[in-house]
């Protein structure tokens, strides 16, 4: 995988449990906007995926 590139991640504050979509290099997760909290990746989004 190259690391440079920005994938789609959802991300997920463990606190107030707000979620959205950033595209970001995995070193680079956001806090949260509600409680600046560091947030957490709940589910890689990537191409292909079937349910």
């Amino acid at each position: 995988m190259n690391r440079g590139r920005k994938e789609p991640v959802q991300v997920v504050c463990p606190k107030c449990r707000f979620t959205e979509i950033v595209y970001l290099p995995m070193e680079d997760l956001p806090r949260c906007p509600e409680c600046n909290t560091p947030m957490l990746i709940q589910e890689l989004l990537d191409e292909g995926k079937s349910y």
